[in-house]
């Protein structure tokens, strides 16, 4: 009996991610960009109440709004933040929404960051990263959560929403960046997402 269990449960989980596989797959453009606008930003100008969402204090730093075509999804299910932040979006603008260019990288996400490597320089490497950022999104309610499960890499999306700080019951806190231009830990931008669209 044990085994047959286990035996439906290893099907059951293959079945998983076999539908998630399809289901996210990548959708292929030709060269061009996609987005060419830059996020825009307006950081608050005095500070805002924090609210609740699920447990977690959510403190809004700037109302915040992109388009941009998704390079790369990763969803979590088991680590601190899943239950706040389900999904990541590796997301590029400008040139980094260009084909020409995202075929000659080779672009990944782990542990909640965003990797990219490259032998030959599509462009310059600043611009790569100034213009493609991993981002850490919080549904702001049951749509935007089934929107974002609808995402594929490859779409371009129009997010809204505003930069956050969360701060956790068990005493982290993570803050958003507030600008493009940094990398590397802590680059990263939270964004509770009131609006997710497929272009």
């Amino acid at each position: 009996m044990g085994r047959r269990l286990l035996l439906a449960l290893f099907l059951l989980a293959a079945l998983y991610n076999g539908w998630d596989r399809w289901s996210h797959r990548t959708i292929h453009h030709p060269a061009g960009v996609l987005a060419p606008d830059e996020p825009l930003q307006q950081d608050y100008a005095t500070p805002q109440a924090a609210f609740d969402s699920g447990g977690y204090a959510v403190q809004p730093l700037a109302a915040f709004s992109l388009v941009a075509r998704v390079l790369s999804r990763s969803d979590y299910h088991w680590d601190t933040l899943s239950g706040l932040v389900p999904t990541d979006l590796a997301l590029g603008w400008g040139r980094m929404s260009d084909s020409a260019v995202l075929d000659q990288l080779s672009i990944d996400q782990s542990d909640r960051f965003f990797f990219w490597s490259t032998r030959v320089f599509p462009i310059p490497r600043r611009e790569i990263e100034t213009h493609a950022a991993n981002m850490h999104l919080i549904p702001a309610d049951p749509a935007v959560r089934a929107a974002l499960r609808r995402v594929r890499p490859g779409a371009v999306v129009h997010l809204e929403g505003q930069l956050v700080e969360v701060h956790a019951p068990q005493g982290w806190t993570l803050r958003s960046s507030l600008t493009r231009d940094d990398t590397g830990p802590g680059a990263c931008e939270v964004v509770w997402v009131q609006r997710l669209e497929l272009q």
